[in-house]
């Protein structure tokens, strides 16, 4: 499922106009996007750390039956969330470590795309940063886990420079260094009822940094 797949479908409204006599079905594999758009939308709200299938079943106007015809669990259907978490971030790096050169430029390009991506995406925010897996199956916290650990191996690969005059010690230690910068912004975006910006002199900061 790609990005924009997610972003273009909208959920089913809670209601149709009397003159529809026949509900509209869905394409194959529109519904499921459907399904995960809403869980995302329900995660930027207040208070939103659980959600349950019922809740999830009213915003679309289905039975919980009908979303289980599409996921075998509500674990499964955060596990769509990750996925679509995991594709969008590691293509992006993929793309902007083929446009520049190993380096902290290429470092700094690649924590800008993270928290820009969690910026526009506060529902997935909650998920990455585990408050929306705290009541979930471990094998979700689990997986963000190695996603942040993908990350910070992507910026270790890219902060040793092409002669390998950079040390491995200290490509491995700002790596580190940015990977915690990161998953600290996105913890006080979520916890901050997605008020304050993880942008925030995001600019200054990276300059310290790097």
């Amino acid at each position: 499922m790609s990005h924009a797949e997610l972003d273009s479908l909208e959920p089913t409204p809670g209601s149709e106009t009397p003159a529809a006599a026949v509900r509209k079905r869905p394409k194959p594999g529109e519904r499921r996007v459907q399904i995960l758009q809403a869980l995302a939308t329900m995660l930027e709200q207040p208070g939103a750390e659980r959600i349950t299938t019922a809740a999830l079943a009213a915003r679309l106007d289905v039975s919980e039956a009908a979303l289980y015809r599409h996921f075998a669990s509500k674990a499964q259907m955060f596990e769509g969330l990750i996925e679509f978490i995991e594709q969008s971030v590691f293509t992006l790096i993929n793309q902007i470590a083929e446009r520049e050169p190993a380096g902290p430029a290429q470092a700094g390009r690649i924590v800008a795309m993270l928290i820009q991506f969690a910026e526009k995406n506060p529902g997935m925010t909650r998920v990455m940063v585990g408050d929306a897996l705290v009541f979930e199956n471990e094998r979700l916290q689990q997986r963000m886990n190695q996603f942040f650990d993908k990350v910070e191996a992507s910026l270790k690969q890219c902060l040793r420079s092409a002669d390998g005059a950079t040390p491995t010690v200290d490509a491995s230690v700002r790596a580190s260094v940015l990977t915690a910068f990161i998953v600290g912004r996105l913890q006080r975006f979520a916890r901050s009822g997605f008020k304050r910006a993880p942008s925030e002199h995001l600019e200054a900061s990276l300059a310290r940094m790097l």
